[in-house]
């Protein structure tokens, strides 16, 4: 099911992918450089509503209105906070994520929305090659149980690269920003997505 909403930044998109008896949603969107047909998201809606995980998938609004430029983090975390509503809407605890600069969004308005939880997919800690503007601020500062998956080489930051903090933190080897592995690696594509659906799927499995 697919469904508009109006935020302070416009009109946003939600595509629902129900579980059958759901006990949780996963609220997800999009980085600056993409939609929600990346392959991480994708596969998440696909596999957490057989977990009872109902999976919403959001469009922000400067994605709905056509623009190819992110907007001010200001402003996606109003249109995140405008939105927010609508996805406990069911009265289910809601947890809070998205790929990216999705997953900054999520990290900084968890708390005051009452999230049950973040789910950072390829959170950025940096600009590539740029180590020292690091972001780790937003996700030790999330104040809820939080999941990085965060992809082996990540020129946005390697897992070795971010901090000790009160997370938890899973590694997809060989993969990129997108999750994508070489074909070289020893690992395949499917492979490399199965793990990271997995272990979404044991992580909230723990949020009962």
């Amino acid at each position: 099911m697919q469904e508009t909403t109006e935020t302070a930044a416009g009109t946003a998109r939600i595509t629902w992918h129900e579980a059958e008896d759901p006990r949780l949603v996963l609220a997800l969107s999009h980085g600056a450089g993409g939609g929600i047909e990346a392959r991480d998201l994708v596969a998440l809606a696909a596999a957490l509503p057989f977990h009872g995980v109902t999976v919403a998938l959001v469009e922000q609004p400067w994605r709905v209105a056509g623009k190819k430029l992110a907007p001010a983090p200001k402003t996606l975390d109003t249109g995140w906070r405008g939105l927010w509503p609508v996805l406990a809407r069911p009265g289910l605890p809601v947890i809070s994520g998205g790929r990216s600069a999705g997953a900054r969004v999520a990290c900084r308005t968890a708390a005051g929305l009452g999230a049950r939880a973040v789910l950072a997919l390829s959170f950025p800690l940096h600009p590539p090659g740029k180590p020292d503007r690091s972001r780790a601020g937003e996700l030790l500062g999330a104040g809820v149980p939080a999941l990085v998956v965060q992809g082996g080489n990540d020129p946005f930051g390697k897992p070795s690269e971010f901090p000790a903090g009160p997370y938890e933190l899973t590694e997809v080897a060989y993969g990129d920003h997108g999750f994508a592995v070489p074909k070289r690696a020893p690992v395949g594509q499917d492979e490399a997505l199965a793990q990271l659906t997995g272990a979404v799927v044991k992580w909230t499995g723990s949020l009962e």
